[in-house]
């Protein structure tokens, strides 16, 4: 009996602690972060994949930097702010949603677990300057893109083309980056250069230079979906 009522002691008293020890946590930077790996950087930009199956999760970490955020691969996110009790109930992102968020305005902290039956994956960009540079992106009015957003830092469109379908050019004027969320195959139209096929995996990226003219065909056999984004 007395050993029965020590157990139950403990069991209340870690109950009441572990809470306060979660808190007590020191947070990393976002690249230190559980389950965030670092895939590139320059310049410009930080990439990490965020990749993390049902039941895994990240410790505390610290969003600091613009940043711009890729969903590959949805699962379903219960989060937790650093210094507050409550959990963000879990919540099923959007495959190849596109979002922007300016951490350097606003700092957070937090913690995330998948907690649904697939997995989370995320391509997370920081964008490393503290502020514009000296870049103009240009519009792209032709058929197959469309303008996700464009702010102070970034603009960025969806790029959604059907099987043998060719885009008009566009010429880029900005560094940025290109993710493919679907596609099996395109070629790349580049004036004064030879056409050059390139196999799409969901996930792939691939970093773009700015003084290309270029128009895209889908030569595959299923539809595209990429992101393309170029910084100011």
């Amino acid at each position: 009996m007395r050993s029965l009522l020590k157990a139950l002691v403990v069991t209340c008293l870690l109950a009441l602690v572990l809470p306060v020890m979660a808190q007590d946590e020191k947070p990393v930077p976002v690249e230190k972060a559980n389950y965030h790996w670092p895939i590139f950087s320059n310049d410009y930009i930080m990439m990490l994949r965020v990749y993390m199956r049902p039941g895994k999760g990240s410790n505390f970490h610290v969003h600091s930097t613009d940043q711009i955020s890729i969903l590959v691969e949805a699962g379903a996110n219960e989060g937790e702010i650093y210094g507050k009790a409550e959990k963000v109930p879990a919540k099923a992102g959007t495959r190849g949603s596109v979002g922007f968020t300016p951490f350097s305005k606003k700092t957070f902290i937090h913690r995330s677990t998948n907690t649904g039956s697939g997995p989370f994956n995320n391509l997370v960009i920081a964008l490393l300057k503290p502020a514009p540079g000296s870049f103009t992106p240009q519009a792209r009015d032709v058929p197959g893109y469309r303008q996700l957003f464009d702010n102070e830092r970034v603009r960025a469109w969806r790029l959604q083309l059907p099987p043998g379908e060719t885009t008009g050019p566009i010429t880029q004027t900005a560094p940025g980056l290109r993710v493919i969320i679907d596609g099996d195959e395109l070629v790349e139209i580049i004036k004064g250069e030879v056409d050059r096929p390139l196999a799409l995996r969901s996930g792939d990226f691939y970093w773009q230079e700015p003084g290309a003219t270029r128009a895209i065909k889908n030569s595959g056999t299923t539809a595209i979906n990429l992101i393309e984004f170029e910084l100011k």
